[in-house]
């Protein structure tokens, strides 16, 4: 049983075929919930919807742009979900809050900091956080890759124990989920495996992302400390049973890691935020991910692009170009390639601010 738990609710569990939000599922998934807060469980919800209730209450012209019809629909829908909710958390005599955020919220360690007290002092007065990107002020940019990644960035923030993502089918699958011999993909650890064979790239009629977005977030979230779960949000109970024993519900779970230090989890879900990158070796790359605490050395650096400052984010980059981690610069571009050639240099991306990309394994 979990303490604390975000829960991510997708548009496709909260909404109809026809785009209008599915009110009794909704309404099943407040009362879960309350039964969790009645018992002393912190929960935040992530919920997704805002667009898809839109699209039920505005025609949108069609010569409307992406962005602009994005802006208009959640505008108008957010007023709706929100509206839905309170009505069903004041039936248990609960209150929940509205917070909207963009990604640019997240992008200084002093915004971050702010936003961390934002939802923790909701918590702590018993109100539940519904947490929703804001539509109507994102620019496509600038945009988190959907509401899991969001989800993601505050379970690792809050230090929650898990993580809910409830999605319209049962989890992740080893092949294509209307096939009757794919199976569940039960667990997924820390190793080498390529789960893009068996995921659909194919993106929801009212979200952004798709499930291999979902396995991206889940294990970078899982390796943080929070335990991932994803799971049929559609089903009678759903979080009940997720809380009470995981393993008896059919689902996808991401076994959890060592949780980080705080600023690591800042940095974690900061690659967006680079400017610059750092190009290293393999003997540097071998070094990083060794058993012993390592810190990025300039011997191990081949070439650096972009320019950066002192505490700028860099991200760390194999020479084949693959992208292996994110980094805080300890010191500028110049002062590096001032002493590039210098081994015994101080390093310029010490430990403790250094996050590195796990691989993933997996059992059916």
């Amino acid at each position: 049983m979990f303490k604390s738990i975000i829960i991510k609710i997708g548009s496709n569990v909260l909404t109809q075929k026809d785009g209008t939000l599915h009110l009794k599922r909704v309404a099943h998934l407040v009362d879960q919930i309350a039964e969790l807060h009645a018992k002393n469980k912190k929960v935040i919800l992530v919920s997704s919807g805002a667009v898809a209730a839109g699209r039920s209450m505005v025609q949108v012209d069609k010569k409307a742009d992406t962005v602009s019809s994005r802006q208009l629909l959640s505008s108008v829908g957010q007023v709706k979900l929100i509206s839905t909710y309170s009505k069903l958390f004041q039936k248990h005599g609960m209150q929940c809050a509205q917070v909207l955020v963009t990604k640019q919220d997240f992008r200084s360690r002093e915004h971050y900091l702010n936003m961390k007290n934002c939802v923790t002092t909701l918590c702590d007065n018993g109100i539940i956080p519904i947490i929703n990107e804001n539509d109507a002020v994102s620019v496509t940019a600038l945009m988190f890759t959907d509401n899991d990644e969001l989800a993601g960035l505050l379970a690792t923030m809050m230090g929650s124990d898990a993580l809910f993502i409830l999605s319209n089918v049962n989890g992740i699958y080893n092949g294509d989920p209307d096939d009757v011999q794919s199976q569940v993909i039960r667990t997924i650890g820390n190793s080498t495996a390529d789960l893009s064979q068996y995921i659909s790239t194919t993106k929801s009629d009212f979200g952004r992302g798709g499930m291999l977005t979902k396995c991206r977030i889940a294990q970078k979230t899982a390796a943080s400390g929070t335990s991932v779960h994803i799971a049929n949000g559609t089903k009678q109970n759903i979080l009940l049973e997720l809380n009470a024993d995981a393993d008896q519900v059919e689902h996808t779970q991401f076994i959890k890691g060592v949780k980080y230090k705080a600023v690591k989890k800042w940095i974690a879900y900061s690659e967006s935020f680079t400017n610059a990158e750092v190009h290293i070796n393999a003997g540097a790359f071998e070094a990083l991910n060794s058993k012993k605490a390592t810190s990025l050395l300039l011997a191990g650096v081949v070439k650096m692009t972009g320019d950066f400052k002192k505490g700028d984010l860099l991200k760390i980059i194999l020479e084949n170009g693959k992208t292996v981690g994110i980094g805080k610069a300890q010191y500028d571009r110049a002062r590096a390639e001032k002493h590039i050639h210098d081994i015994k240099y101080k390093p310029l991306i010490h430990y403790d601010y250094l996050y590195l990309f796990a691989d993933i394994e997996v059992t059916v």
